[in-house]
């Protein structure tokens, strides 16, 4: 009886994991589809045909196509997935590390903190650098500064998760105050500059800052993965994690470490894109549970897939016209989060 028991959740268990192996192997599809189609859409229509053939590098494609593909689209249709990954698993381990459902980078004031650092540098220059160089540098700068501030708050002993969000909190209003000023003394022009940086934009997406952002993230991310059982203990709750051995300090410290460097390198080159942090890791959690092994690489494809299709219809809403990004993550965004909070009761 015993035998037949185990036997009984051992394919009970199996039968979970395929399904989790299911839902990976979707969204890697999804994030396909958005690829293909993130460079088919622009000024210039491309077919799919032409589109297929030159990511394939076959015979017959005109070089103006090549050119169309590798050298303005192929960029950004890669960008908006290794950002949207790099978002959605930075929102994924805040929301682990702290067990509140709305934190993410962007609730944190990362995102607030990397756009006044740009506001900066657009408002005043770029004290010496050239200023496609240094917009990043000072987003970068600004948002390892906030980061820094929560990792003070994180190594003191005794130091809850939920007062860390609202230290963040705290972080979020000061930098939106900061850049608010910054617009304030700014002429017109330059405020206009800031604001639309500050909607997220993959059009500067090159192949160097893309290269930059895809290594970062990816040794952040395989940090991360070693710490998964570690994280997939700490939602068992505090207490239980550190009976199991977790050292909660080091973990939060870590943690923050890995996942500030990620989402500051990503936010520097494209500007502000919401909701990505906060959607993605409701989804996953939906559907693969919390298992860090199929949990982490659900949130980045469904980042992923989610930033890749927001860039395509940003570039079929107003044909010919460049809208900004974020602007369609809140669009897109707002709607899945109040399904997910209905869903849930």
């Amino acid at each position: 009886m015993p035998q037949a028991m185990s036997e009984r959740i051992i394919r009970e268990q199996r039968k979970i994991e395929n399904k989790r192996r299911m839902v990976l192997l979707a969204f890697a599809v999804a994030c396909l589809m958005g690829l293909v189609l993130d460079v088919m859409t622009g000024p210039s229509m491309l077919p799919i045909n032409d589109v297929i053939a030159a990511l394939l590098r076959l015979t017959g494609v005109e070089n103006t196509t090549y050119t169309i593909v590798y050298d303005l689209r192929l960029p950004i249709a890669l960008m908006a997935l290794v950002v949207g990954a790099a978002l959605g698993a930075g929102g994924a381990e805040m929301q682990t590390l702290l067990n509140n459902p709305m934190a993410s980078p962007y609730t944190l004031g990362l995102a607030a903190a990397a756009g006044f650092g740009a506001s900066l540098v657009i408002a005043f220059g770029g004290f010496g650098l050239p200023i496609q160089y240094a917009v990043p540098i000072g987003a970068f700068v600004m948002t390892m500064l906030a980061s820094a501030v929560l990792f003070l708050f994180a190594s003191l002993k005794q130091f809850a998760a939920a007062t860390l969000i609202l230290v963040g909190i705290a972080l979020l209003f000061i930098f939106q105050s900061l850049l608010s000023l910054v617009q304030f003394i700014a002429s017109p022009e330059v405020s206009q500059q800031v604001l639309f940086w500050l909607f997220g934009n993959l059009n500067k997406a090159t192949w160097t800052n893309l290269a930059v952002v895809a290594v970062v993230s990816t040794v952040c991310i395989t940090l991360l993965m070693r710490d998964g059982w570690q994280l997939t203990a700490l939602r068992l709750g505090e207490d239980r994690a550190a009976a199991l051995g977790v050292n909660l300090t080091r973990l939060r410290i870590r943690t923050l470490i890995l996942v500030a460097m990620m989402t500051a390198t990503a936010i520097s080159f494209v500007g502000v894109i919401g909701f990505i942090g906060l959607v993605a890791p409701h989804v996953a959690r939906l559907l693969v549970g919390e298992d860090q092994r199929y949990f982490l690489p659900a949130t980045m494809l469904a980042g992923a897939a989610f930033l890749s299709f927001s860039s395509v219809l940003s570039k079929v809403i107003i044909p010919g016209a460049l809208f900004p990004v974020g602007i369609v993550t809140s669009f897109v965004g707002v709607p899945f989060l109040f399904w997910i909070i209905w869903s849930k009761r």
